[in-house]
């Protein structure tokens, strides 16, 4: 005869086993991923990535900036120090090849005829102000400032007689507050003779490198061809925000090493493992621009001493 509450209190003690059994062999497999894992992202966190500034940083940069009211054109001025002595004021990149395009360009149009009838892409490069860009052209619509403006900042680099090996581009300083444009630009450099050596050497170690820069968008492609990194290593027309989103996404994957030059870098200087001020360029950097690094270098091969 079957002994029923016998039965029962064995089948409930070998539920109980099979529970233990299941219990640990799950732990044990939560833990081999869980171990995994960890030890995938520390594997993660020794690799390391440089992210390059360019105009000032890898290039020796020239410009020439006209001031619309005055019809001077300065070439020892710099663009985002100009945009900081008036918080309303943006510097707008056009991207397009000012070499073969802007210069050619019907020089009476105004710069809001060149830009919307060629149907232009335009981005901004530096501001304090949270702005879109969508505004621009509304903006600039009965602004009179011309084309032979900035072709005049295009001539005045040419006549310099630069050696030009990346077009950095050309753009205009606008008064978001007045809708004016206050100066109109161009800008170029050739690349400082370290850089190269520099690159090959992080290869060596292993770094994975990334330019994020202000500058247009097609001579950062350019640069990248030159110095042999991945096209898609490369951020163009970032403002200081998007730089440092740039640098706190890398920094889920890498250790981060941040190299800028101007106060267009500031906010990814300070988001960076480390940060990296380069002064090669000679521009005398403002103080808020010096507090934000952690390293001051006079030449770009000096990041390579830095223990990182």
């Amino acid at each position: 005869m079957w002994n029923l509450p016998g039965i029962i209190r064995t089948l409930f003690h070998l539920f109980d086993y099979i529970k233990i059994v299941m219990d640990k062999k799950n732990f044990f497999h939560h833990n081999f991923w869980k171990v995994y894992y960890l030890s995938y992202y520390i594997q993660l966190k020794h690799m390391k990535a440089v992210v390059f500034d360019n105009s000032g940083t890898l290039i020796s940069r020239y410009r020439a900036i006209k001031d619309i009211k005055s019809g001077i054109i300065n070439d020892d001025v710099c663009s985002i120090d100009l945009v900081d002595q008036d918080p309303c004021r943006a510097l707008v990149v056009i991207q397009t090849d000012p070499a073969t395009c802007i210069i050619n360009a019907r020089p009476k149009q105004t710069i809001y005829e060149f830009i919307s009838k060629n149907n232009i892409s335009f981005d901004i490069s530096y501001s304090s102000l949270d702005f879109d860009k969508k505004e621009i052209l509304n903006l600039i619509k009965y602004e009179k400032t011309r084309v032979s403006d900035i072709q005049d900042t295009i001539r005045a680099v040419i006549d310099k007689k630069y050696d030009v090996q990346i077009c950095s581009g050309s753009g205009f300083i606008l008064n978001i507050y007045t809708g004016q444009i206050d100066f109109t630009i161009t800008a170029g450099g050739k690349i400082f003779p370290e850089v190269q050596e520099v690159v090959k050497e992080l290869k060596r170690r292993n770094f994975h490198i990334y330019v994020a820069s202000g500058d247009r968008t097609k001579s950062l492609e350019e640069l990248a061809n030159y110095i042999n990194i991945p096209s898609e290593n490369v951020f163009g027309t970032a403002n200081s925000k998007r730089k440092q989103e740039i640098v706190k996404k890398l920094k889920k994957n890498y250790s981060v090493m941040m190299v800028g030059n101007s106060a267009n870098d500031i906010l990814a200087l300070q988001e960076a493992d480390i940060g990296v001020l380069t002064t090669q360029q000679d521009d005398k950097p403002s103080s808020k621009v010096l507090n934000a690094a952690d390293v001051v270098v006079d030449n770009i091969k000096d990041i390579l001493e830095i223990n990182f």
